[in-house]
């Protein structure tokens, strides 16, 4: 299945969008990429009023996983 794109301009805090294009060459990515799944998250999380599914399968894990440490920093 073909996705059609639309180009748009569009301005970014310069911190904002350097912590972006850094984690798009940290990834592999085009930053194109990034900013996608960027805006598919936010507005997942503004439609559903939750994050992604696979957000939050990732933050149950780790809730297996470091249980006993999150209990240890929240005392």
């Amino acid at each position: 299945m073909s996705v059609i794109k639309e180009k748009f301009s569009s301005q970014a805090d310069t911190e904002l969008l350097a912590d972006i294009k850094q984690i798009a060459v940290k990834e592999g990515r085009q930053l194109q990429s990034v900013l996608d799944e960027a805006l598919r998250d936010f507005v997942e999380k503004k439609k559903t009023g939750k994050s992604r599914r696979h957000v939050l399968e990732a933050m149950d894990e780790s809730l297996k996983v470091f249980d006993s440490l999150y209990e240890k920093l929240a005392q």
